[in-house]
């Protein structure tokens, strides 16, 4: 497949990388977008989906709101963009409604891995970590799989970490990447919050996220 320079710059836009390791990236996976962002991040030569937006204003975007069909259940999520042109594309829009559905469904707690409050982690570690020593695992082994268990942990609680409602082959921080890639501006998703009726604890995905 041809590697146009259309294509190089799009994966920079998402990626930050640098114009010859996209060309690699791009050649590597035959043009695959979403593989060829994978590729740099195992390389390490790709930024965090936070930082695409780095040095750039994101004061465009929409308050997307989701409300379920019996009422008892609504999401508001915030998510920035660049420009009010892009904002206002199809594939924006179709994005914020997909990730307003996915919140209200998977019901994350917060953006990122980043934002959980390290008392948050601890205690989870530690009942991780009491778990595995009753299962009866050797102390050398402990630390080891309590990591693993961690990382599901946050899968379940981390809205970037978990896999999307609507297409569970790619996670919503992929979702992201490759709608980047594809509009080619920066976008974020700023903050959410997630209303069940009759639940006692609501979901507030952070003010600055």
């Amino acid at each position: 497949m041809e590697i146009t320079a259309k294509m190089v710059k799009d994966l920079r836009e998402a990626t930050g990388a640098g114009p010859l390791d996209c060309k690699k990236a791009l050649e590597t996976n035959n043009g695959d977008v979403q593989k060829a962002i994978d590729w740099l991040r195992e390389k390490g030569l790709a930024k965090a989906a936070k930082k695409l937006g780095a040095g750039r204003t994101m004061n465009e975007g929409v308050i997307q709101i989701y409300s379920h069909h019996n009422k008892r259940l609504g999401v508001l999520v915030e998510i920035n963009c660049e420009t009010d042109f892009v904002a206002r594309t199809d594939k924006f829009q179709e994005f914020a409604k997909g990730v307003s559905l996915h919140i209200a469904n998977l019901a994350p707690e917060y953006i990122r891995r980043e934002d959980v409050p390290e008392a948050v982690i601890q205690a989870e570690r530690a009942v991780q970590r009491r778990r595995a020593i009753e299962e009866g695992k050797p102390e050398a082994m402990a630390d080891k799989i309590v990591d693993g268990r961690m990382n599901k942990f946050f899968e379940e609680i981390v809205l970037l970490e978990q896999q999307y409602l609507l297409d569970d082959s790619k996670t919503i921080d992929q979702l992201l990447s490759a709608t980047v890639a594809e509009i080619g501006e920066s976008i974020q998703i700023r903050r959410f919050a997630r209303f069940a009726l009759g639940e006692d604890n609501q979901a507030d995905g952070g003010a600055d996220a």
